[in-house]
C-alpha cells in the first residue's frame, strides 16, 4: 500500500468514526476510538489509533489521559503539542460546561448532575484536588471553586479563608468535594477531621456544610453514610465548649 492509499485509508476510517458519533454520539465507542477521534482533531491527516492506545495504556484510563500534562502526553509517540493541546481544550471544555449547567439550580434537585460533575473533574487525577460548590440560602448553586491540590488534610485547607470565600459569595451552605488517587471510597481520619474542623467554624459564621464527597473508583458521600451528622453532633458540643 503506497503513501496516496493509506491516507486515504485512514481518512475513510476517521470519516466513519465521525459518522458513527453523529448517528449515535458516542454509544458503542470504545475509550479508544473516543481518544483516536480527538487526536485527529489536531492532527487530521495521521494515524491517531495507535498513539491513542498508547496512551491509554500509559496512564490506565481515558480520564488520566485528559488530565494528563501536556508535557507527560507529548512523550507518547505519535502525540505532539496540536493534538495534546486538542485533548486538553476538550477537558477544560467540558468541565465549564457541567460547571455552568450546575449554576442556580437547587442542589437537592439536581445532586445526580453535582457528582456526574465530581466525576469528570476528579476521578483518575494522580494528585489530590479539593473543590467546594458553594450554595445560597435556598441551595441554589452559587460558584463551584478549587480551593487546594496536594495533600489535603487539617494542614493544608485553611477553614477560615474558606469560609471567608463563602461570606464573599454570600453562600449559606457548602458541599466539599475531594479525590482518592489511589481511588479508595473510604473516608480517612485526616478527611474526618477536616470535615469536623470546618462543621465547626462553619457553625460560629452560621455556614453550614451539607456533604463532603469522595471521588475514586466511583462517588462516596459522607451524608448518605450518616457521617456528616455525626460530624456536626461534634461541631456543636466543640462549639458549646467555647462559648
Amino acid at each position: 500500500m503506497d503513501k496516496e492509499q493509506w491516507q486515504e485509508k485512514g481518512q475513510g476510517h476517521r470519516q466513519r468514526l465521525r459518522d458513527r458519533f453523529l448517528e449515535r454520539g458516542l454509544e458503542g465507542f470504545t475509550d479508544a476510538e473516543v481518544l483516536e477521534l480527538l487526536l485527529t482533531f489536531g492532527t487530521p491527516r495521521s494515524d491517531c489509533k495507535e498513539p491513542a492506545r498508547a496512551a491509554l495504556q500509559e496512564f490506565g484510563s481515558l480520564a488520566a489521559v485528559l488530565e494528563a500534562p501536556l508535557t507527560a502526553l507529548q512523550k507518547i509517540k505519535g502525540i505532539g503539542p496540536k493534538n495534546s493541546f486538542a485533548i486538553h481544550f476538550a477537558q477544560a471544555t467540558a468541565r465549564r460546561y457541567l460547571a455552568a449547567r450546575l449554576q442556580g439550580k437547587r442542589y437537592l434537585h439536581s445532586s445526580g448532575e453535582v457528582r456526574d460533575f465530581l466525576l469528570h473533574s476528579l476521578r483518575g487525577l494522580k494528585k489530590e484536588v479539593f473543590q467546594v460548590i458553594f450554595l445560597d440560602t435556598a441551595h441554589a448553586i452559587i460558584d463551584t471553586r478549587t480551593v487546594a491540590e496536594g495533600t489535603i488534610n487539617v494542614n493544608t485547607i485553611y477553614p477560615r479563608e474558606l469560609l471567608q470565600q463563602a461570606m464573599e459569595l454570600n453562600a449559606a451552605a457548602l458541599i466539599l468535594a475531594h479525590n482518592h488517587p489511589s481511588g479508595s471510597l473510604q473516608p480517612s481520619s485526616q478527611d474526618l477531621q477536616l470535615t469536623r474542623s470546618l462543621c465547626l467554624v462553619g457553625s460560629f459564621m452560621h455556614i453550614q456544610i451539607l456533604d463532603h464527597l469522595i471521588i475514586g473508583d466511583g462517588c462516596y458521600s459522607m451524608a448518605d453514610h450518616g457521617l456528616m451528622e455525626e460530624l456536626r453532633q461534634d461541631a456543636v458540643r466543640a462549639a458549646e465548649t467555647l462559648r
